[in-house]
């Protein structure tokens, strides 16, 4: 009967989902500062208040779960970018704030170390693989209504556009992380100038011109 039926495997389920997010909060802070290398699972279990156990106990690993916040900090990147992306009004202020929010990031390179480890760990690549599909097609429907609302035009398919934006921007973040204080941030330039080549921009009805064919484009 309903009634004689016991609340506690709720209430478990809900402390166990608690406790993973706890620690998927307090890992993906510190692998932020530290990297996985850095970051012991006693460290993390005491930064979310739980047992050292229960990080094996939820995620296998310490590497499992770098795996998994690499990836869900990476989808929160993403949606940061697509929302600093609604504020502007044309596609090269459009793109740059594309470019630029998502290399702010601190996520990026959590997620690149993470596809660089599954190479080796190849049982912890399912998350990897869900985020890159998870990143395209969102991309691809942010590309496509982003183009629906404003009027612009663009010689790639939404699909395609949405790759090669995040193909770019990860590799600008490994040779970032490569040359550290040498990084050139031309290479940043050159990737908001590729992926702007793409669009363009209507200057009156029936007329697509180049977007950086436009003077005053970044007003």
């Amino acid at each position: 009967m309903p009634h004689d039926v016991s609340p506690y495997p709720r209430a478990t389920r809900e402390a166990g989902l608690r406790t993973r997010r706890a620690l998927l909060d307090a890992a993906a802070r510190l692998f932020a500062e530290h990297g996985v290398a850095g970051v012991s699972a006693a460290e993390i279990a005491r930064e979310a208040g739980v047992f050292p156990s229960q990080v094996t106990y939820y995620f296998g690993s310490k590497e499992a779960l770098f795996v998994e916040a690499a990836c869900r900090g990476m989808l929160q990147a993403a949606r940061e970018v697509e929302w600093a992306a609604r504020r502007t009004r044309t596609p090269r202020t459009y793109v740059r704030a594309c470019v630029r929010t998502a290399l702010r990031s601190p996520a990026l390179l959590n997620f690149v170390e993470a596809a660089v480890l599954v190479r080796r760990r190849p049982e912890l690549a399912p998350p990897v693989r869900d985020a890159f599909a998870r990143l395209h097609a969102e991309g691809e429907r942010a590309v496509a209504e982003s183009l629906a609302a404003r009027g612009w035009q663009i010689r790639a398919e939404p699909a395609a556009e949405a790759r090669g934006f995040w193909a770019s921007v990860l590799g600008v973040a490994l040779e970032r992380a490569a040359l550290g204080e040498a990084f050139d941030d031309r290479t940043a330039d050159a990737t908001v100038q590729l992926v702007l080549n793409l669009y363009t921009e209507p200057s009156r009805p029936g007329n697509g011109t180049s977007a950086h064919d436009h003077p005053h484009a970044e007003r």
